[in-house]
């Protein structure tokens, strides 16, 4: 197994080949060859997320095991909540979290998903971040930091994500909602998260890569399944109001900022059993226990024309400075219209009409609660 996970340009995953063959269209993301879209394209894919199925590629991202070298794993998760403001060593084996690297300013690094597998944890992080955050974990003492390089990983997301799945590994219907398990699969040992990014239920399935291929076929032959690309993700996770790092959030915004203040639990928190101990906790816990400033929030376009990122948010329909810059946005094809993200002032209440200035015209918004869609995961 590799000692490392160095990006390269136009490095592909392990179905690449099968991308080809399905008539993906692949773009460079992160340093990878990915699939932005198949034929059915990004609208057909995406609603049929929400109704059916949908078998994503996510191989791109950073599978990381923490090893504690005493062998006792309180070892590794200390070691881990001096950098992530989780609870880390109240996490049940078999069950997994999401959470945050911060750093000494208060601002994100990165987000991940950690998971307890008995004597160690998964990580899984972010593609463009995995270098960074496996240099991030190899700062710290008492722990062994070894990536994976030898597994893909396969997202399975919608409604009938558990009856595809079912079929080939009858023991995922036993799992709830951030469950973590291993399971076998004709001799494959398939690590299974029942998580995901799209607001539906599913799974996320790292696969050895001498099987990944053959398991991603075996699903996509499950009348259900159909393959969805990089467009359809982004669309479906915006929907949900669900962020994505470089966009959303990166190191000038805060967690209470990024409104994941809800991923540091009372334990880490002033007057929590472990309070602090994470960089930028001088920052992150009072503005936790007072709010921020601003916050991530939704913002529905009034019309049809979608507000992208980068997009500049005034408080009148016209003079002024901007209020804020959109963050994320696009078409929402199962909400039936545009919606955005963008960093609000606190102090604007919901319904506001703000305005959007889209190539020298201003047209409203609604500063709206998120998510677009209402969650479907299996709890």
């Amino acid at each position: 197994m590799a000692d490392t996970i160095r990006p390269q340009p136009d490095r592909r995953t392990g179905l690449f080949d099968l991308h080809q063959q399905l008539g993906a269209r692949m773009v460079p993301f992160a340093g990878w060859q990915m699939p932005v879209q198949y034929p059915m394209g990004v609208m057909a894919e995406h609603l049929h997320t929400r109704a059916e199925a949908g078998l994503f590629d996510v191989g791109h991202m950073g599978q990381v095991l923490v090893w504690p070298e005493d062998g006792r794993i309180e070892t590794a998760a200390l070691a881990l909540e001096s950098l992530i403001p989780a609870d880390v060593l109240g996490l049940p084996q078999g069950r997994q979290r999401y959470g945050l690297f911060t750093d000494d300013a208060g601002g994100i690094l990165d987000d991940l998903m950690f998971a307890h597998r008995g004597d160690h944890y998964l990580l899984v992080v972010n593609a463009a971040r995995a270098e960074h955050d496996i240099d991030h974990l190899h700062t710290l003492s008492g722990i062994r930091v070894e990536p994976v390089a030898d597994r893909g990983l396969l997202a399975l997301q919608g409604p009938k994500a558990e009856a595809a799945l079912a079929r080939l590994v009858p023991a995922a219907t036993q799992m709830r909602f951030m469950d973590s398990r291993i399971i076998d699969w004709q001799g494959a040992a398939l690590w299974i998260s029942r998580s995901g990014y799209t607001g539906e239920d599913g799974f996320e399935i790292s696969v050895p890569e001498a099987q990944l291929e053959a398991f991603a076929q075996v699903l996509l032959e499950q009348p259900e399944v159909a393959p969805i690309g990089l467009g359809a993700r982004d669309s479906l996770r915006l929907e949900a109001g669900l962020p994505l790092y470089g966009h959303d959030m990166d190191e000038g915004v805060t967690p209470a900022e990024a409104g994941l203040g809800w991923a540091i639990p009372k334990a880490r928190r002033s007057g929590g059993a472990r309070a602090g101990g994470f960089p930028g906790a001088d920052r992150v816990l009072p503005e936790l226990a007072e709010g921020p400033s601003i916050l991530r929030r939704g913002l529905r376009p009034q019309g049809r024309a979608p507000i992208r990122e980068g997009v500049e948010i005034f408080a009148g329909e016209a003079g002024g400075e901007p209020v804020a810059t959109v963050r994320s946005g696009g078409f929402g094809p199962s909400v039936g219209g545009p919606v955005a993200m963008a960093l609000i002032p606190a102090e604007i209440p919901e319904g506001t009409t703000l305005w959007a200035e889209l190539r020298g015209k201003r047209l409203p918004v609604t500063v709206c609660a998120l998510p677009f869609v209402t969650p479907s995961h299996k709890r």
